[in-house]
């Protein structure tokens, strides 16, 4: 092969190579063998016919395009990746031209890696909150904790604000039931303001077994079948039960914990609170420096990257729709959309992180990062202990070079980070207009 010409032209290169006509030739003639099986001509037995019969009645180049995606990989090495510039994911065949003597020129055309500009990365000022856990903070997890164990009974007396009132209930509008108004044996913690309002209001007050209407008015932006209609349920009162919360003192501590005393307990809880509001803090100071960084970054972004990025997001969020039991179409739809309005709500993302994966890359190249195999194998080894796999299976799943390019962006991160100097966050504008 013989490189005949290179041009730049911003986020693009175009390469004119041609190719020696054995090289070409071994490529048709794999394209041929594969075809032929599915060929069948006249006299001929299906799969035996001869390759330059074929030509004959198709073209002289009938097996050209085949032949070339048979030796792209050699094209490929020899007229893009050898080359002084990054490619970016595929090249485009943008013109094919073959000569009398049987000699083939390829134009290429692909996106490259862009000229990246540092800014400032070090020494960044950058917002970092104090991680600290109140006191009713503790107390919202003892109640959570307290109401996980609590228990139910029944009780003979009217329902009151916190029972659960067992009811059957029609719901009339001029005395015609409407769609979705009924329902049978439902329990309905009052004050949990899951129903209408003013519903759950008129239920307290009645006892097992007792009937009411009651009157409704739907909000005006309920759905507009019935909204801001005056319609009467008809309750009927089943059961009213009513939730036991226990006592938070040293015997729950004991039941709902390994702690002998509720002082202990709630040390516990702080200290957990404390260190997870620290790693959410940590994460958001790390977050917002890489962001700076970032956008101290002179760029002119390709698109394929971006578009890389943006398939990346989408299968992630695929991914997790999946763990839920939606498929990305039915999310779509449930949205009111299509996956083209999706990709669309993720593309600014996309272009955010796409920009910043840039910035970290020239990090990486500007400080000279480099990970050992000591460390590559001590990554593979927290994976597998994370998701309970053997070393050598995570190997197959994972390839080095992932490893190592994820070590390498962990330590431009750290770059950033160790070196930003984190300021207390500004004071909201309400604060500073009432001072």
């Amino acid at each position: 092969m013989t490189v005949k010409n290179i041009e730049k032209n911003g986020n693009q290169a175009t390469v004119v190579v041609e190719i020696d006509k054995e090289l070409m030739e071994s490529g048709v003639q794999k394209a041929y063998l594969k075809a032929r099986k599915n060929i069948q001509i006249p006299g001929f037995r299906k799969g035996k016919a001869p390759r330059m019969l074929i030509e004959k009645m198709y073209g002289a180049h009938v097996f050209y395009e085949d032949g070339l995606e048979e030796i792209f990989p050699e094209i490929y090495q020899f007229a893009i990746a050898d080359q002084d510039f990054k490619a970016i994911g595929r090249p485009s065949l943008t013109n094919m031209d073959i000569s009398e003597e049987g000699i083939v020129t390829l134009t290429l055309t692909t996106d490259v890696y862009p000229e990246v500009t540092l800014g400032q990365y070090k020494g960044l000022e950058v917002e970092k909150a104090e991680a600290t856990v109140t006191d009713e903070q503790v107390q919202a997890e003892l109640d959570r904790m307290a109401q996980n164990v609590a228990s139910t009974e029944t009780v003979e007396r009217a329902a009151e604000m916190g029972d659960t009132a067992n009811i059957d209930f029609e719901g009339f509008d001029n005395g015609v039931p409407f769609d979705g108004g009924k329902g049978e044996s439902f329990d309905l913690k009052l004050g949990s303001g899951s129903f209408v309002p003013g519903f759950e209001e008129q239920v307290v007050g009645m006892s097992a077994g007792e009937e009411k209407d009651i009157d409704i008015t739907f909000p005006e932006d309920y759905h507009k079948e019935l909204a801001g209609k005056a319609v009467v349920f008809h309750v009927k009162c089943n059961k009213v039960t009513q939730t036991i919360v226990p006592q938070q003192d040293d015997e729950f501590a004991k039941d709902v914990s390994e702690f002998d005393t509720l002082e202990a307990l709630k040390a516990d809880i702080r200290a957990k609170a404390q260190e997870k509001a620290e790693k959410q803090i940590s994460s958001a100071f790390e977050q917002a420096a890489v962001e700076k960084a970032t956008e101290n970054t002179t760029v002119d972004m390709p698109n394929a990257l971006i578009e890389a990025e943006l398939d990346n997001q989408m299968e992630h969020f695929g991914y997790q729709l999946q763990m839920s039991g939606y498929s990305m179409e039915q999310y779509a739809k449930m949205m009111g959309g299509d996956l083209n309005t999706m990709r669309s709500a993720f593309r600014p993302a996309a272009e955010k992180q796409a920009k910043a994966n840039v910035t970290l890359e020239k990090i990486i190249e500007e400080e000279g990062i480099t990970v050992s195999d000591e460390e590559v194998e001590a990554e593979y080894a927290a994976v597998a202990e994370q998701y309970s796999l053997e070393v050598e299976k995570v190997k197959t799943m994972v390839p080095a070079e992932e490893i190592q390019t994820s070590l390498k962006t962990r330590k431009a991160v750290k770059v950033i980070t160790d070196n930003a100097v984190a300021v207390a966050p500004a004071a909201k504008e309400e604060a500073a207009d009432k001072e």
